[in-house]
């Protein structure tokens, strides 16, 4: 997927800790106009993270008509979103805040190496699927984070994450249109290219579950500054891609593309971060299934790509048991 993936969850350990430690009292205890200004806040943060959304929601649109290959795209949703993350570093003046120490350097370098390799997994799914199938799959992501929690953390995991876990999965496969594919008249070449983008949207999710718990070990670095290393590090070694396998066409290639950079990784996810601290974690977890709803939609309309029955069914199930999962109370 994309830095949202991880930054989401890293916003709402704050978020949690906030509320966690308010909610007994200070809302019982504020003021009516103070509740008042709590509603407005909220609204305006459902709007700004709902209008996010659906500037994320057109990203197969700016692919299909940019006509490059996945490495290509990555590479330039790199290099113009570290443009602008640059330019608003500099504006805020925390270009001081770049430089990486013994104790943070590696796990910055580890975590932006996965969190490129999983936009180029997201891309090349896209390529072999069709986003709304890429977006839905890369979504399962914080089941995911569960499983690592449990694996490298040593986290407690219940009957009841066992039963999210479970149900998720099954989801997952009807999602992935294994019926639909196997319901067609065979072609190997077809069909081995979809089940590649499949692997590749689980291959991509992990590594963005993996970075999600990297940047659980570097709460005191400002998302800002993570997402200028991601950035920095994509454009840095993607560069010999497009040198060698030849640059797109100017002209409309590269609007697209640039849109790729400046819309989707720059405005929108900076109108999401806006939305979020404004909201309270329950309202995150269910508002952020709008971005692959929205996706689902935009490519039926505008790319020709509808889903089944059996897997709307999946992602409904799914989105369920990750939302349930997302609302349990932290352990």
């Amino acid at each position: 997927m994309n830095y949202a993936l991880f930054t989401y969850l890293y916003i709402e350990e704050t978020v949690r800790m906030t509320t966690t430690q308010l909610s007994r009292n200070a809302l019982s205890l504020a003021p009516i106009s103070c509740q008042s200004k709590n509603d407005k806040g909220h609204r305006a943060g459902a709007a700004l993270f709902a209008f996010g959304s659906l500037l994320l929601g057109t990203i197969g649109v700016f692919v299909h008509y940019a006509h490059t290959d996945p490495l290509t795209a990555t590479w330039f949703r790199c290099a113009f979103g570290w443009v602008g993350m640059s330019l608003w570093l500099l504006w805020r003046k925390q270009t001081g805040q770049l430089r990486l120490n013994r104790r943070t350097g590696g796990w910055v370098l580890s975590a932006s190496l996965l969190m490129v390799s999983a936009w180029g997994l997201f891309f090349t799914a896209i390529e072999r699927t069709s986003t709304g199938v890429a977006v839905v799959l890369f979504h399962i992501q914080p089941l995911w984070v569960l499983l690592l929690g449990v694996v490298w953390m040593k986290a407690p995991i219940d009957r009841q994450g066992i039963a999210f876990v479970c149900s998720a999965l099954f989801g997952l496969i009807l999602a992935t249109g294994v019926l639909e594919q196997t319901s067609l008249p065979a072609d190997t070449g077809s069909q081995q290219a979809y089940w590649l983008g499949v692997v590749a949207c689980l291959i991509g999710s992990l590594c963005t579950a993996s970075v999600t718990l990297i940047a659980k070990r570097l709460q005191d670095v400002p998302a800002g500054i993570l997402a200028w290393w991601q950035y920095a590090v994509g454009t840095l070694i993607l560069w010999v891609w497009p040198v060698k396998q030849g640059w797109p066409d100017w002209g409309q290639s590269w609007a697209w593309l640039a849109g790729l950079g400046l819309i989707h990784t720059g405005l929108a996810y900076t109108l999401m971060y806006a939305g979020m601290v404004k909201l309270t974690t329950g309202r995150i977890a269910a508002l952020q299934f709008l971005y692959p709803a929205l996706a689902i939609i935009v490519d039926w309309l505008f790319l020709d790509h509808p889903l089944g029955g059996v897997q709307l069914a999946g992602i409904a199930l799914m989105f369920a048991a990750v939302g349930a999962a997302e609302r349990r109370p932290s352990r």
